[in-house]
């Protein structure tokens, strides 16, 4: 494919804007069109935790994309703040985990990925993370885990795209897809067509619902999570700690994310009364140091599920010069890169980084 033909990705998410950051490195045209403001929806609500959560419980096809990652986000982060002068903040706090029936199955995943993982007792538990009200008899352990600020990300990508010409529109909703004799020429919008020599769908949670209507839509779907913040001096927390789903998460300069729920709601992101006690409860009781932190926010976001949190990226099978990239869940931050260079890949018909099939359009999925 010719590189100055113009590409339009539907979403202003974190992967929309590491697609557009893709192609536009390669020297393609690239417009984003966004339906709010950029940033705003699951990209922005995450945690950052630059790592599937207990990520032994995922197919060998996420650990693919979330290694390939992993290695280049502290380089793509840097570059990203000299670049635009804000800083993703990428800091690597380790992550530990309670997990004490799975002890086994993630030492053999660990193993057989060439990852660092440890088992840690309960004193060692408690010295990594003192303020654990319980540490485990037997915990789980990633000292190379790294996490970003989201926000920040994506301010940074924004003013990246900016500065390599790529042309974003806010506030522009799609209607639908321009088809023609079976190839996909563009989109419809409130403001007319926007034409274009390929189309990426990139949507987020909106992805199935813009594609529910072709053949053989993606199953992606909302998947409503709730997350609180707070604040506290620096080092209050000094781990990221998983258990039960929910998660620590300890910034640079004194707050403190904890979440974060999985509601199957639609595409309602309200926050509930229930979910907030419920949390506040739960890291009260876990890291009793937070009982006197204030709340500072309570949020809710729609990440895009897929069957076994498998994203699609692949070309349509029966419509010419259309694409997706959506449905990575709850890790669209850890296999963002990978999946915006593989999706990119697809486009500017180059060699894949990895092997695409996994995550074809019909490849089966768990």
């Amino acid at each position: 494919m010719k590189s100055d033909r113009h590409i339009l990705v539907i979403g202003g998410g974190a992967i929309g804007l590491l697609t557009a950051r893709e192609l536009a490195s390669a020297g393609a045209q690239v417009t984003v069109l966004e339906r709010g403001q950029p940033g705003r929806e699951s990209s922005w609500a995450g945690g950052g935790i630059v790592s599937p959560l207990f990520p032994w419980r995922y197919l060998d096809s996420i650990t693919a994309l979330a290694s390939w990652s992993q290695t280049r986000y502290p380089e793509a982060c840097a570059q990203l703040a000299r670049d635009t002068g804000i800083d993703p903040e990428f800091t690597v706090n380790g992550m530990l985990m309670v997990a004490e029936d799975e002890i086994d199955t993630a030492l053999a995943w660990a193993a057989r990925h060439g990852r660092r993982l440890e088992t840690v007792d309960a004193a060692t538990f408690r010295a990594l993370e003192p303020a654990a009200a319980r540490p485990p008899e037997t915990g789980l352990w990633m000292p190379e885990v790294g996490q970003l600020r989201n926000p920040r990300l994506l301010a940074a990508l924004l003013a990246d795209l900016q500065a390599r010409g790529v042309t974003l529109r806010s506030d522009t909703p799609v209607n639908g897809l321009w088809i023609r004799n079976g190839v996909c020429r563009g989109v419809t919008t409130p403001r007319g067509h926007v034409e274009a020599d390929r189309v990426i769908v990139c949507a987020g949670a909106w992805s199935g619902e813009l594609l529910g209507d072709l053949p053989a839509p993606p199953a992606v779907r909302p998947v409503r999570g709730q997350m609180l913040l707070f604040q506290t001096t620096p080092d209050t927390i000094s781990r990221i700690v998983l258990e039960d789903q929910r998660y620590i998460i300890p910034r640079r300069d004194g707050h403190v994310l904890f979440g974060s729920s999985m509601e199957e709601v639609g595409f309602d992101k309200s926050t509930t009364e229930a979910m907030r006690e419920e949390l506040l409860a739960l890291v009260r009781e876990r890291f009793p140091v937070m009982r006197d932190a204030p709340l500072v926010k309570h949020w809710a976001g729609l990440r895009p599920g897929s069957p076994a949190g498998v994203p699609y990226i692949s070309a349509h099978p029966e419509i010419g010069g259309l694409y997706v990239n959506a449905g990575q869940f709850r890790n669209g931050i850890v296999i963002g890169l990978a999946s915006a260079r593989l999706a990119a890949d697809l486009v500017l018909e180059r060699p894949p980084i990895l092997d695409p099939a996994p995550y074809g359009w019909n490849a089966p999925r768990g």
